[in-house]
């Protein structure tokens, strides 16, 4: 009876695995559960990598069941969220104590549910799952608290560790989000590299969307942006190194934008800023939804991230998406997120960071290059990939 049903390419892409899955006679539906805390709380990194992660999978493989569970919501809950999904802690004594229910009581919560498989987000997983029968995955974006420890304090290397080491030696699977970080979980905690699967991030579909000169100039206005600018995006902090790029534009005459939340190393760069009488060429921003970001993104020259260490760099991701080529370090991960054609620096070397800015900005032919084959590059990251490897990590578990 099946036999003259066509997958049409104009069938939309949110029902064919399900339509195929009713031809191929497939009728196993999986549970899944999320560890959802930093889905709803975070607005950046270890947030955006969840949201991305939940919506590839709900998106590709809808005959699934997937439950985010979290110790509590958000004030602004975000408009296109199916509440039915949501799992929150129950009872007096766990809603007393959420951190508590969060890494123990959920095991309870999770069997009663009929959670099949249970995926640790960031770095971290419950205790006691296994004797629930419930199998675990665990996303491991980054040890930089190890590699670097004088960059914490003591106390949260110690709660990064305690959490990573048990996750890591008590998941069925661990998911590393480059070859650089599946290095680092081999290297410090002696994991075998059959228990580890290299399994790319995504990002936001904003940046694959192109945009119109008339909205990118709707955006430079609302704002008051340069009309050419370089761009730097991500926490502001010693370790992503946005000082360097300030130095490298000291007698150039081109603005630059840097987008991101910022302490005491921000203070640093405005204070730098300020006794070089730059202020009219070097901003610190932030505050722009993701579409707006994404707009400055392909609004930009080049974007320029010149961190010392990351487990991924999902930045340097999203300028190949926008079209906007890119300087990056030149040892560690980014060689891995930004391909062969993305310019590499010693990020220590202000003066050779200088001479990459210098020679994209007057080369029209190579800034062309980079762009086409960025993007190129970038398809590799894009969410049909990254949800077929995923499910094929649950779908060997369960």
């Amino acid at each position: 009876m099946c036999r003259n049903i066509i997958i049409g390419s104009e069938l939309s892409v949110n029902l064919r695995p399900l339509l195929k899955a009713i031809i191929l006679g497939n009728t196993t539906r999986l549970s899944i559960g999320y560890d959802a805390k930093r889905y709803f709380l975070n607005r950046t990194g270890l947030g955006n990598y969840s949201r991305d992660l939940v919506r590839m999978m709900q998106q590709y493989y809808p005959e699934h069941k997937y439950l985010l569970y979290t110790p509590k919501l958000p004030k602004e809950i975000p408009a296109n969220l199916d509440i039915n999904q949501v799992r929150l802690p129950q009872g007096f004594f766990n809603r007393s104590l959420k951190d508590f229910w969060r890494s123990k009581t959920i095991a309870k919560d999770l069997q009663q549910e009929g959670i099949q498989l249970f995926h640790g987000l960031s770095g971290e997983i419950p205790h006691g799952l296994a004797e629930k029968g419930i199998k675990t995955v665990v996303s491991i974006h980054d040890l930089i608290f190890l590699r670097y420890p004088e960059l914490y304090k003591s106390i949260d290397r110690y709660i990064y560790d305690k959490k990573s080491s048990y996750a890591v030696q008590h998941a069925d699977q661990i998911i590393a989000i480059s070859e650089q970080t599946k290095r680092d979980i081999m290297s410090f905690y002696e994991v075998p590299a059959d228990k580890i699967t290299v399994i790319y991030q995504g990002c936001h579909p904003a940046f694959k969307q192109s945009f119109s000169p008339a909205a990118q100039q709707a955006l430079r206005q609302k704002y008051h942006l340069p009309e050419r600018f370089l761009l730097n995006v991500g926490s502001i902090e010693p370790r992503k190194n946005a000082l360097q790029i300030v130095k490298a534009i000291e007698k150039m005459d081109i603005p630059l934008l840097i987008i991101g939340k910022g302490g005491a190393y921000a203070e640093q760069i405005r204070s730098y800023v300020q006794d070089k009488g730059m202020e009219n060429r070097v901003f610190i921003l932030q505050g722009f939804t993701m579409e707006e970001l994404a707009c400055i993104y392909s609004m930009a020259s080049i974007f320029i991230y010149p961190s010392k260490f990351e487990g991924f760099g999902i930045p340097i991701i999203e300028a190949l998406y926008a079209g906007t080529p890119v300087i990056t370090t030149n040892s560690g991960v980014f060689p891995e997120a930004g391909g062969p054609f993305s310019y590499y620096i010693d990020p220590e070397n202000t003066e050779q960071l200088s001479y990459a800015i210098d020679s994209i900005l007057c080369n029209s032919s190579m800034r062309a290059e980079m762009i086409a084959q960025g993007r190129l590059y970038a398809q590799r990251f894009n969410d049909e990939n990254i949800a077929r490897q995923l499910m094929a990590c649950y779908e060997k578990l369960v």
